[in-house]
Order: structure tokens, then C-alpha cells, then sequence
């Protein structure tokens, strides 16, 4: 039973639930990571035994724990406390009194870790083969890289030697290797998850990452770590509310045809042109962007100030022993020697610069897809040219943390040459929950296999569609719904879509006089009918701004539902309806608006 046991949560906690031991599930752990037999993937694997009394510790089985006795796997560049921190370089390491932050939460949620894995040295890199530790073997093709920085926990995952593993992230290290490995890597947006206790790379621009076979998994250990952490300057408090059903329509920016690099990979450009019918399937109104400026962006990580924030964390070994140093890394490096502030101070102007263009981009869309990875590249290629295919695999990731966009990257059906498919969603910080919603049903229309492990995409509960704490639930009845004009003004505020209703039929929808844009009126009449809705979820500290910006004759009132609940939500003065059109008959706003393209 237990050799056949997918390692995700649902099977994990059935089979607790079920009477499994934690102790017996740990020693099913270890015999897979003797029976994978690649040993890059943990720099320090901890001894069984320690492990095992971690999991007698737990008790008796604790369904209110989210990862009561999950097996996880920690990047080392994050603090276990007893065992060394390396960042993939002996000479650098230490070992910490205290767990990092984030272990402390996870272990705090029943969460066992079980090593630390390997990386390319002090995360610089997205290959996976810049350590002096044996490489790990990508799980598809042991020929292709396995992708870095966070290359021995994406391998972990992929194997199903671990549930889910933390990596970091700062210019695609938590999702580069998961489209290498099939499998989904969350990047979320920064200060979400605390630096204490992780060895920076870019301390601005760094975070801490999740590997996962399913996004239900990811967002899981996500949730369960994202507290806030006073003692880490560059931490956010930023709500983390449950995973919901994605909306019914949303707005997709994409690179045009002529911003598109795929570096001569067809099979690649056929991949992400399929993923993008996927989600106009799903409700996507898919639109082409110019990604100039993104690439623009992208260019700048490796340039400038950024490199010089790399230096800080090495300057001391540099300067002591070099050939401690892995070569490329070294050859990335040692150019911020010759850097000024001035050419800092330049940098972040022309960052700022490219922010501004990219701003109107960005608030006309609820999120981005991009490729994760624009082509493959292998073994062989990277000891022919340790620079070049490393800044291909850059192309869609290192812009991302310079922006501030949350990311989820997302397995998708297989290329037509069997490799693995995957994109990224991405979306302004905060929206990480959007993602989840809209990544979790992606990753279920691929219907493909869990990382190498042969096991499906199990069947999920139906996701929660509450508001959560600290939320208002808010009626939309027209341009606000997800897709239309008007649902920026939500999403920028923290809103996140939670479900479609219907009013109870006691209400009237009208088109106003006015325009653009065209707005719906909503009044209560005893002779009116059910009008579909949809029902978002709205910080309630973000409440007031939201409503400042409500015109007359619209307003905030309650709204009953057909179920019987009654909810926030907008409703018109009936001195608005003069010039009005009344279009009750439609049923929605939507199917009015449907109705307009019919007859144009």
C-alpha cells in the first residue's frame, strides 16, 4: 500500500485518517530517496531517526493541522536549526541555532523536513548545475538540466520523494525548474513569505518559493507559512485568503508575435499557443501585448545594482579564498567590483522608468501568461556555453521580481515531442489567490501525469467560496464582473472573485442613460425577476476606498440572494432610471451584452 501511495496531501491525509503512522509514512520516504539513487538532489539528508522523532512528536493524527505529518524538503540556502547552511559552498557554511521563519510556521502546521537540498551556488542560476555537489538528474530526461537555482527540491517533488519542497526565487529559480520537472512552482509576491533566515541573494528582490505536485498543495504550505514577520525589514502583511473557484471571465495579457522568443523551438511556440486556447476556453479574452518592455526589464537582474546586491552576500569569501567560489558564479560576480553608487543609482531610475510603461499594461489585465521557459537545454549545451542557455531560460522569469508580480508556474499538456508543457500566470502582488484559482483549473484541463510519478491529478473538494477574515463580500451586477472594464478597480484593491449567484426575483436591471462606459441600475420591485451577479470577496480595510469612487445614482445596499443569504452589492437610486433602458428580460448584464455583439 504504502509503495503506491502518491505523496500529496489528499493521500496523505487520507491515509492518516485511515490509521497510517507517521513513523511508517518517514520510512516509505527514505526507501524512495535510497530507490531514486541520484544522490545531487540533498546536500544533508537528515538522519532517519531524528526524523522519525519529529513524527512521533505530532501525536495523535490532528486533521485542524493543514500538514500534519507532510514530509517537506528545504533549499540550502534556508536555516534548518542543527544541521549546516551552505548555500552550495562548504566554505561558506554555518549552522543555525533557530529554524528560518518560515520552517518554524511550517513545522508549526505539522510539517516534517526531512534535508536540505542542493543548488546552483548561492542561487545564482537557473540550470541547476553550478554546485560542487553531484548534479541532480532532471526527473523527464536525465540529459536535460534539471533547472536552477532550486534544483534538488523541484527534483525532490517531481520523484515524489517529498510532498512539497521550498525553494527561492529571484529571477526564476522557484519556476524554472518546475517546467523542467513538470510540475507546479508558486512563486508569491514578495514580503508574503519571511527572509529571516535565508541566505540573500538579492535581498530586494528575493523570495522564498514552493514546489508541489498539485497548486491545491502549494497554496496549502503557502498559507500555512505566509505570517506576517516584524523582524524582516522588507516583509508585507498580505492577505492569503482560501483557494476559490476562478472567475468567469478574465482578462490574459500575452506577448505578441513579435515580442515572442522562443529561440528557434518550435515545438515550444506550438506549446504556449495551445495553453492560450486552453484559457480562452475557459473564459480568457486572451490579448496580445507588446513585451518589449518586459524584456527590457528582464535585461536590467544581471546588470547594475542588482549584481552589486549578489556581492554583498559573497564579498567577504571573495575576498578571502575565490576558488571557493564556483567559477561561472564567480565570473557573474566579481564584475560588481568595478560598479559606483552612481551606477546604481542609474539603474533604479531606468527601473522606475520601465515601471511606468509597463503600469497602464498591467491595470487593463487581471493577469499575464508567458511561457515558463522559452526552449530546453542540456547537460551537454551548458558545458559548451555555461552563460548562454542560462540567460535564455531567463527571458520570461527575471523581469518578474523587478516588477513586483506574484507568479504560479503550471504543467500543461505535453509538447508534441513528449517533453514536458508549462506556463506561468502572473498577476500585480497580492493576487496570489487569483492565480491559484485560475493555475488549479488550468493544471486540470491538462489532465497530465504528477511530476514522474506516474500518479494522476486527484479529485479536489470543491474549493471554498466564503469571504475569508478581514473580507466583505460585495455583489457585482456589471462592468465590475471579472473581464469587464470595470474589474481592475477590484482586483487593484485586493479583490479576488469568489462565485456567480443569482438575486432573488425581486429586482430589475436597467441599462443607465450616460456613457461610456455603459452602466447597469439594479432596484428592488416586487415585480421583478433573478438577475445573475457574481459575488467578490473585498479587504475590508479597502471598503471605503472603493466606495469614494462609486458614482451617483449607483450605491451600496444589501442585496438578497435566491438562496437567502443577503450581501453587499450595488443597487441604483430610482431617480437614475430617467432615460434608462430596462433589460430585466436579459437575465444579466452579460447576456446584455451578448446580445449587443448578436445584433452588431
Amino acid at each position: 500500500m504504502l509503495r503506491n501511495l502518491p505523496f500529496h496531501l489528499s493521500a496523505i491525509r487520507q491515509a492518516y485518517a485511515e490509521g497510517l503512522s507517521p513513523a511508517d509514512l518517514i520510512g516509505e520516504c527514505y526507501r524512495r530517496i535510497a530507490e531514486a539513487g541520484d544522490p545531487g538532489i540533498f546536500i544533508e539528508l537528515f538522519p532517519q531517526a531524528y526524523v522519525e522523532r519529529i513524527a512521533a512528536s505530532l501525536g495523535d493524527y490532528d486533521p485542524a493541522l493543514p500538514l500534519w505529518g507532510v514530509p517537506f524538503a528545504v533549499k540550502d540556502n534556508i536555516d534548518v536549526a542543527g544541521f549546516p547552511t551552505t548555500a552550495a559552498c562548504p566554505a561558506y557554511a554555518y549552522e543555525p541555532a533557530s529554524d528560518a521563519f518560515v520552517v518554524a510556521r511550517l513545522r508549526e502546521a505539522g510539517a516534517i523536513p526531512i534535508g536540505k537540498t542542493n543548488l546552483d551556488q548561492f542561487a545564482t542560476g537557473l540550470v541547476g548545475v553550478r554546485s560542487p555537489y553531484p548534479i541532480p538528474l532532471n526527473t523527464v530526461d536525465p540529459d536535460i538540466v534539471p533547472g536552477g537555482s532550486s534544483s534538488g527540491s523541484a527534483v525532490a517533488v517531481a520523484r515524489g520523494l517529498v510532498a512539497f519542497a521550498l525553494g527561492t526565487d529571484t529571477a526564476g529559480s522557484g519556476r524554472v525548474p518546475a517546467a523542467l520537472n513538470n510540475i507546479v512552482g508558486l512563486k508569491p509576491s514578495l514580503g508574503s513569505l519571511s527572509a529571516t533566515g535565508v541566505v540573500p541573494a538579492c535581498r530586494t528582490l528575493d523570495t522564498i518559493s514552493v514546489f508541489a505536485l498539485t497548486v491545491e498543495d502549494a497554496y496549502t504550505a503557502f498559507r500555512s507559512a505566509a505570517t506576517f514577520d516584524p523582524a524582516d525589514a522588507y516583509a508585507r502583511d498580505i492577505a492569503t485568503p482560501a483557494l476559490t473557484v476562478p472567475p468567469a471571465a478574465f482578462r490574459v495579457g500575452v506577448p505578441d508575435a513579435g515580442s515572442r522568443q522562443f529561440f528557434g523551438d518550435a515545438a515550444q511556440a506550438s506549446s504556449f499557443a495551445a495553453a492560450c486556447e486552453r484559457l480562452a476556453a475557459m473564459g480568457a479574452d486572451i490579448v496580445e501585448i507588446d513585451f518589449a518592455p518586459f524584456h527590457a526589464v528582464a535585461d536590467m537582474l544581471y546588470a547594475g545594482a542588482w549584481v552589486a546586491e549578489r556581492y554583498t552576500v559573497v564579498e567577504d569569501l571573495l575576498a578571502r579564498d575565490p576558488d571557493a567560489v564556483h567559477p561561472t558564479t564567480r565570473a557573474i560576480i566579481e564584475p560588481a567590483k568595478g560598479l559606483s553608487a552612481a551606477d546604481a543609482f542609474r539603474g533604479m531610475y531606468r527601473l522606475e522608468d520601465l515601471r511606468r510603461a509597463v503600469a497602464p499594461v498591467l491595470a487593463s489585465l487581471d493577469l499575464l501568461c508567458v511561457p515558463t521557459i522559452p526552449t530546453f537545454c542540456s547537460v551537454a549545451d551548458l558545458e559548451a556555453d555555461p552563460l548562454g542557455p542560462n540567460a535564455r531560460f531567463g527571458t520570461y522569469t527575471n523581469f518578474v521580481n523587478l516588477l513586483d508580480l506574484c507568479g504560479l508556474a503550471v504543467p500543461v499538456a505535453a509538447r508534441d515531442d513528449g517533453r514536458p508543457g508549462n506556463v506561468t500566470l502572473l498577476a500585480p502582488s497580492g493576487r496570489d489567490a487569483t492565480l491559484a484559482a485560475i493555475g488549479s483549473a488550468l493544471h486540470a484541463d491538462a489532465a497530465v501525469e504528477l511530476g514522474a510519478t506516474g500518479w494522476v491529478l486527484p479529485e479536489m473538494a470543491p474549493p471554498v467560496q466564503t469571504a475569508a477574515q478581514g473580507e466583505i463580500e460585495l455583489l457585482a451586477v456589471g462592468a465590475h464582473m471579472a473581464g469587464l472594464p470595470l474589474s481592475g478597480e477590484l482586483t487593484r484593491l485586493g479583490g479576488r472573485f469568489l462565485r456567480r449567484a443569482r438575486t432573488a426575483p425581486h429586482y430589475r436591471l436597467h441599462r443607465l442613460a450616460g456613457g461610456p462606459p455603459m452602466r447597469p441600475g439594479m432596484v428592488r420591485s416586487e415585480e421583478g425577476a433573478a438577475i445573475e451577479t457574481e459575488v467578490w470577496a473585498l479587504p475590508e480595510t479597502a471598503m471605503g476606498r472603493f466606495m469614494r469612487g462609486i458614482p451617483s445614482p449607483l450605491g451600496i445596499g444589501m442585496v438578497e440572494l435566491e438562496d437567502g443569504a443577503s450581501v453587499h452589492g450595488f443597487l441604483c437610486e430610482s431617480q437614475g432610471l430617467v432615460g434608462a433602458e430596462d433589460i430585466t428580460a436579459h437575465g444579466g448584464w452579460r447576456a446584455y451584452l451578448a446580445s449587443l455583439a448578436v445584433d452588431a
